[in-house]
């Protein structure tokens, strides 16, 4: 479709795990529609990802907005995220008045809504792009009426907690800022979901056959689309893609070690660029993998104290510092790595999951279940053991396990899961006659028909794309 150039801004916020979706949204919009793209972020992404960057697109790195007197230094993840955008609203103010901005429109990511504001000041058409699925959206944009019907906490209700034609969530698996409604990132969430309400649109990363009813309900339903009430494209999936430069030592000895495995032999373990782990849990995973006998890769990340799950998430910290063998011999159970050396690989550094997960080898993914890390599995067709850390993590969890029938889960939601546990879910994911394998597998095609020319998500996104052209002329 012919856009003249239109000048697509996205607002990013910290962490790699926000900016990966947001590179793949820039490249289509750029490679497949013409746009140009400017994306304002305070992350510096890995310099991998800009081997192959368009011309087009143009990466404004944005002053890191000074937040120790703002908030307490204790504060949740989510809370540093919101205020962090709040902040930096001066340095993207100032950012867009030194850009032209002729047709220009303007993209938040889902924690920027604050800054519509400056759209509005600048006079352009204002998008929020949700990196996630309907399902989430949806609880996000209705907590604001729970906020009101529901009295103490929601943890501790027996009963799911209901949303207008959607799938209700099971107290257990609300998203973190619901787990405690005096902690100031509640209150940002529920500010967060008001805001999506005031924009254009909203991009999501799903499509159409994953989530139908979902897309429905928040389009159609009266209640819940009353409160989105900006239509709702289902663009998805955006996700990372193999790209053959960039390569360095650690990754070329990973997949030359994959290539002497049997095809769809090997499980895939990581937990993304942010997810941590305990000491104790880390133990019990090592003994969990050593015990089912099955070939495995683990990208391991240094446990913390305490256990805290997203410790990693503004670094994607591997260690640094200390050497591969330091890592390994400070963390996992003596004699592990000699025991398992003839079935398993342990890797301490950066790789490119989305190759690993391509390659052949690849049977099955234990993973934390963030969004991205999800796309990435599922659009391999790998049967998943879902092993959510934080964040949205355990609604995404739960999606795969109870709706798209794609993955096993731990009984053990939060507490310590046990190494017998650990060894039954590879089990069942790896047995080759899985039938989490065959879903997986449709899942796949559908996905790879979404996106084809003609498919639901690319009509939706030309829909979306016309939305903007009328709204700059």
């Amino acid at each position: 479709m012919e856009t003249s150039k239109l000048h697509a801004v996205i607002l990013c916020s910290p962490g790699i795990g926000h900016f990966n979706p947001i590179l793949e949204l820039a490249n289509t919009l750029i490679l497949h529609h013409g746009f140009k793209v400017t994306i304002l972020t305070a992350t510096t992404p890995p310099a991998y990802q800009f081997l192959h960057s368009p011309e087009d697109l143009n990466i404004v790195t944005l002053p890191p907005a000074d937040i120790s007197g703002v908030i307490d230094a204790n504060a949740s993840l989510f809370t540093k995220i919101a205020v962090e955008m709040r902040q930096s609203r001066s340095n993207i103010r100032l950012a867009l008045s030194e850009m032209d901005r002729t047709r220009t429109l303007f993209i938040a990511d889902l924690f920027g809504t604050e800054s519509f504001e400056l759209a509005d000041e600048f006079r352009m058409p204002k998008y929020v792009f949700f990196p996630s699925t309907a399902w989430f959206l949806s609880l996000t944009s209705y907590c604001q009426v729970l906020d009101k019907e529901v009295e103490g906490q929601f943890v501790d209700r027996t009963e799911p907690l209901w949303i207008p034609g959607c799938k209700p969530v099971r107290p257990e698996d609300v998203v973190d800022p619901m787990l405690d409604r005096r902690d100031q990132q509640y209150m940002e969430y529920v500010r967060m979901g008001i805001g999506f309400g005031l924009s254009d649109g909203i991009l999501l990363n799903t499509w159409e056959d994953l989530e139908h009813g979902t897309l429905e309900a928040l389009r159609k339903n009266e209640e819940l689309s009353s409160l989105v009430k900006a239509p709702v494209y289902a663009i998805g999936p955006l996700k990372g893609s193999c790209r053959a430069d960039g390569c360095d030592r650690a990754r070329d000895s990973t997949l030359t070690w994959l290539d002497r495995q049997p095809r769809e032999s090997v499980l895939y373990v990581s937990f993304g660029s942010g997810g941590t782990m305990s000491a104790d849990q880390v133990t019990e995973l090592a003994w969990g993998l050593e015990l089912s006998g099955r070939r495995f890769l683990w990208k391991v990340r240094p446990p913390v104290e305490g256990g805290q799950a997203d410790a990693a998430f503004f670094t994607g910290g591997s260690g640094e510092g200390d050497t591969a063998e330091e890592i390994l011999g400070k963390f996992l159970p003596h004699g592990f790595l000699t025991r398992t050396c003839n079935v398993g690989m342990v890797i301490t550094r950066w790789a490119h999951q989305v190759e690993i997960l391509s390659h052949p080898s690849i049977g099955g993914f234990m993973s934390h279940c963030g969004w991205n890390s999800t796309l990435e599995g599922i659009t391999k067709s790998l049967p998943m053991i879902a092993w959510p850390l934080y964040a949205e993590q355990r609604m995404n969890a739960a999606f795969l396990t109870d709706e798209a029938g794609v993955a096993v889960r731990s009984k053990e939601l939060l507490a310590l899961k046990k190494r017998d546990e650990i060894k039954n879910m590879v089990g069942s994911v790896m047995e080759e006659n899985n039938p989490m394998r065959k879903r997986a597998q449709e899942i796949q095609e559908s996905a790879m028909k979404a996106i084809e020319v003609g498919g639901s998500s690319h009509k939706a996104l030309n829909l979306f794309i016309q939305d903007c052209m009328s709204k700059l002329q």
